[in-house]
């Protein structure tokens, strides 16, 4: 199955709150849209791990993904190395997709950071004929496979963007993919520990953040990303 666009998240909730809004509006335009979460956020203060299967398969609903895996990485001690190198590119060649979606290149949770160059260093790896994989079960040999381009999307902190997405109209449809993580946010009834995301002000900063965003460019509401290399534009046309 190739997808059009492939986006990494280190926990279940990642690619949502942050680009859950173009994912939307990707599924909007026709786009095969597939998640693959590195690990099953088991660490997570709320919650655990079965419930987070569940409800990051109800987001997925909620967006409209195509596909959603779960690579069971060990959520906050997974690394950067080969093992877990060729397992992504194991998944970016049986995808094919053209972008890739990660983490932030830095931020609060060290798994983030961790994930963003474990993605961005196996799509490299995932081109070179020289490396050979092949899924559990198969016989044949996956070809190489390199993605066009590999965005960030942000996370906790506010991160400088290199682009915005406009994703007015589409902000409900995110909001709604975040809320089905209801064991990870704001739950007034909830008897679980408090943690940074579970708050009121978590879940309206991601509202804010977009309004902001959108009022930098021009439009309700964005997603901001940073590129791996200079954007192109085939005339400047394309900037408005």
């Amino acid at each position: 199955m190739k997808l059009d666009i492939l986006v990494f998240g280190a926990h279940p909730d990642d690619a949502e709150l942050g680009a859950g809004g173009t994912i939307a509006k990707e599924i909007s335009r026709g786009k095969k849209v597939g998640i693959i979460d590195l690990t099953r956020g088991e660490l997570g203060t709320r919650g655990s791990a079965e419930i987070r299967d569940k409800e990051a398969t109800r987001a997925g609903q909620i967006l409209g993904v195509t596909v959603r895996e779960n690579m069971e990485f060990s959520d906050g001690f997974f690394v950067n190395d080969k093992a877990h190198q060729l397992e992504i590119i194991k998944m970016v060649r049986k995808y094919r997709p053209n972008i890739v979606l990660c983490n932030a290149i830095d931020d609060r949770h060290i798994d983030h950071a961790k994930g963003s160059r474990l993605v961005s260093d196996a799509c490299f790896l995932s081109g070179l004929v020289k490396i050979d994989t092949k899924m559990d079960g198969d016989e044949e040999w996956q070809n190489a496979w390199r993605p066009k381009v590999v965005y960030h999307y942000i996370q906790w902190k506010n991160i400088e963007p290199d682009f915005a997405v406009d994703v007015s109209g589409f902000i409900e449809k995110k909001t709604d993919s975040i809320l089905a993580y209801s064991s990870q946010f704001f739950d007034p009834d909830s008897d679980e520990p408090e943690t940074p995301i579970s708050s009121k002000n978590f879940i309206d900063s991601v509202n804010y953040r977009a309004r902001d965003l959108g009022r930098l460019i021009g439009v309700e509401h964005a997603e901001g990303f940073t590129a791996e290399r200079h954007l192109a534009v085939d005339n400047l046309d394309d900037l408005i």
